[in-house]
């Protein structure tokens, strides 16, 4: 399978610098393969895409009983603050060898965990418009990506706030405006995930579900971006997610153009290669790169752990850190307000092994 660039009109208003695309089952940058020639302890790296999750980049709370919780040490809560802090990151985390991070534009819970998350923070209206000042942020964001070549896996959706949303038609016309803008500013470094997992019981509305309307949205974002930039294919390359420990269903795995996987929750590795060799085993399976782009899941110091067994199986994979309790505003990438350097003992941890495996940086 090759998904190369198609010979179409470039609508940007400004030239990008990356295109991602896709070759079997490696991720291409600029139509070389990622990590090119590399391989660690016998295993290849070539063409996988480690990344981060990083959703919280554009995140604000529109709750004012709630706004409050995600005050800085030194401050009040400042969206442009950390949409700002953010981007400076953005060049730390390059120089050790990631290549890609996820950012939502519903966010995560910025608790890491959540039974209620009575917050508001989406780049949606509810009625299915987009916010101005969330695709502000975003914009920045992906245009500091595209002049460092990192990719960005854009998700649409997240099950706290797709609830907040007045219908199933205010989500497809969200999903519609979304695609829309990414098509409109000509990103083609950006990888969509449609939703956070999909089959998250908090998902309110049909369409979003692996038991409803998943696939037919899928290919209507396919369909609604095909022809219409510079990019992979020639359209927009988009998948979603289900719950950790999961395998998508066949028919999902036949319409998504790259496969999300979620290793959180997977507490043994032998797991992890069990993920990748089911979904391989799928009959609609033909070849796409799989990858992880959630996995709470550390051990890095260890020889055994999840990301270097998601490595071994050839999948990408991606780093999932959240505050646990008792610990400081340094830790973590979800939780608010976030520290988006390399601040913590776990982060640090993670980025050597990213370097050791890549070659790029110091460990």
């Amino acid at each position: 399978m090759v998904l190369g660039l198609a010979l179409v009109p470039q609508q940007a208003r400004t030239a990008r610098k990356t295109v991602v695309g896709i070759q079997g089952r490696e991720f291409l940058v600029n139509g070389r393969p990622t990590y090119e020639g590399r391989s660690y302890d016998g295993t290849k790296v070539q063409g996988l895409l480690f990344n981060s999750r990083m959703v919280q980049g554009i995140f604000d709370d529109r709750n004012a009983e709630t706004r409050s919780r995600w005050s800085y040490p030194d401050g009040p809560w400042d969206p442009e603050r950390n949409t700002r802090e953010f981007i400076d990151a953005m060049p730390l985390w390059r120089a050790k060898g990631l290549l890609a991070f996820t950012i939502n534009l519903q966010g995560g819970s910025p608790e890491g965990y959540s039974r209620s998350q009575p917050w508001m923070n989406s780049s949606f209206e509810t009625g299915g418009s987009l916010r101005p000042d969330y695709m502000s942020r975003l914009e920045r964001i992906l245009d500091r990506a595209d002049e460092l070549g990192i990719v960005a896996i854009v998700g649409f959706f997240y099950q706290a706030q797709e609830r907040r949303m007045d219908d199933e038609q205010s989500v497809l016309r969200a999903a519609d405006a979304a695609t829309d803008w990414l098509v409109d500013k000509g990103y083609v470094h950006v990888l969509v995930e449609v939703a956070n997992e999909a089959d998250n019981a908090g998902f309110k509305h049909d369409i979003i579900k692996p038991t409803g309307g998943a696939v037919r949205l899928i290919e209507r974002l396919k369909e609604r971006s095909k022809g219409k930039v510079r990019s992979p294919a020639g359209r927009l390359l988009v998948s979603t997610s289900l719950n950790g420990g999961r395998v998508p269903s066949d028919s999902l795995v036949n319409v998504v153009d790259f496969v999300l996987l979620h290793g959180n929750g997977v507490q043994d590795p032998a797991r992890i290669t069990q993920m990748v060799d089911e979904t391989r085993k799928l009959p609609s399976y033909r070849g796409q790169p799989i990858v992880f782009n959630e996995d709470d899941h550390f051990d890095f110091s260890k020889p055994q752990n999840n990301m270097l067994a998601a490595l071994r199986a050839y999948s990408s994979w991606g780093y999932f850190d959240y505050r646990m309790t008792g610990e400081r505003f340094d830790d973590g990438y979800q939780s608010m307000p976030v520290n988006w350097t390399i601040s913590s003992p776990r982060k640090r941890e993670f980025f050597a092994l990213l370097s050791k495996v890549t070659g790029v940086g110091s460990p």
